[in-house]
Order: C-alpha cells, then sequence, then structure tokens
C-alpha cells in the first residue's frame, strides 16, 4: 500500500471518529420523560394498549383517571406529563393500519415535550439557563412562541403546546441533577 493511501485511510478514520463524538448527543436520562416515553414503557408492561390510546379520545383529567389506573406507582407529575399529552395529541394522526405493529405504531406517535425541547432548543442558546432553569406556568412557556427567534421554529401548535405543558409540569430541574456538562 502506498503511503498516500495509508495517510488518506488514516485521515478517514479520525475523521469518522471526530464526527462520531460530534454528532454524539448527551444523556438526556436526567430530565423526566415525555408523556410519548410514559406511554410506550406502560403499553411495553402491558398496562395499557397502545392501539386503542393512539386512536382514542378525552379530556386530561379523563385521561389521568386511565393513566393513574395503569399505574399506581406513577409520580403526580408522570400522571399530569402523560395526561397532557394525550389530551393534546390523540386521536393521533397515524396512518397504520388498524392491525399494525407495536413499533410501528410507536413510531407514528407525536413527539413529546422532552423529545421537542431536546430536537429545538439547545442549538441556538445553552440548554440549562435557556431550558432547564426556567420556571414557568403553562402560559409562561407559551409566550417563549412569541420571541421572533422562536416564531420561525418549525413546530405546530400543537408541538407547542405539549412543549409549554411538559415544560411547565417538570421544569426547572434542580441544578445538582443537571449534568455539569450541560450547565451554562
Amino acid at each position: 500500500m502506498s503511503g498516500r493511501k495509508a495517510a488518506v485511510i488514516l485521515l478517514g478514520g479520525v475523521l469518522s471518529v471526530l464526527a462520531g463524538s460530534l454528532l454524539a448527543q448527551p444523556d438526556f436520562g436526567f430530565m423526566p420523560d415525555g408523556g410519548r416515553q410514559t406511554l410506550l414503557r406502560l403499553a411495553r408492561s402491558s398496562a395499557i394498549d397502545l392501539e386503542e390510546i393512539a386512536r382514542g379520545t378525552g379530556t386530561e383529567d379523563e385521561w389521568k383517571a386511565t393513566v393513574a389506573a395503569a399505574d399506581p406507582d406513577l409520580s403526580s407529575d408522570a400522571v399530569e406529563t402523560l395526561a397532557s399529552y394525550l389530551a393534546i395529541n390523540m386521536p393521533a394522526q397515524i396512518d397504520t393500519p388498524a392491525a399494525a405493529g407495536f413499533e410501528e405504531l410507536a413510531a407514528a406517535l407525536p413527539l413529546d415535550g422532552k423529545e421537542l425541547a431536546i430536537e429545538n432548543c439547545q442549538f441556538c442558546h445553552s440548554f440549562f439557563t435557556g431550558y432547564l432553569a426556567h420556571d414557568r406556568d403553562t402560559e409562561g412557556w407559551r409566550s417563549v412562541f412569541k420571541a421572533p427567534f422562536h416564531k420561525e421554529l418549525p413546530m405546530t401548535e400543537k408541538e407547542r403546546e405539549t412543549f409549554a405543558r411538559y415544560s411547565a409540569i417538570n421544569m426547572p430541574i434542580p441544578y445538582e441533577k443537571v449534568p455539569e456538562d450541560l450547565r451554562f
């Protein structure tokens, strides 16, 4: 093998390692689960029927009763997070057949508040000071989208409401629970 070919192979390997580390996402396990995540966990444990839920309707209070009955060990914040997700997003606008498999149906569900925050917030400003440390009610989180730079985020009204409800219930996260590399 020529020296030039070896150098190109070595450079390619170095670049792929660097690209992998640059593109790697931090672990967001410190954040409370969003509604979709909790829903899928309950469905995988057979506590609820995913297809029935995905095609169902209900008010937030009705969904709270369903969720609390499915898993009495869920925290009140987890119940509220899932119930708000369901009230906003169900029935899901899914194009899968009634007999779709679990994974196909799960993939068709709308993103939850945690997923939307991770997808939209951390690239323009500090995730900690711009999101994780804020203590706002639902209206306060809705008002975020009135700023010119947030108006441009490619999110639907349902996604904005899902984000606002998740954030009002679950933020702020105590400083010591946020990994050091995500602070400030």
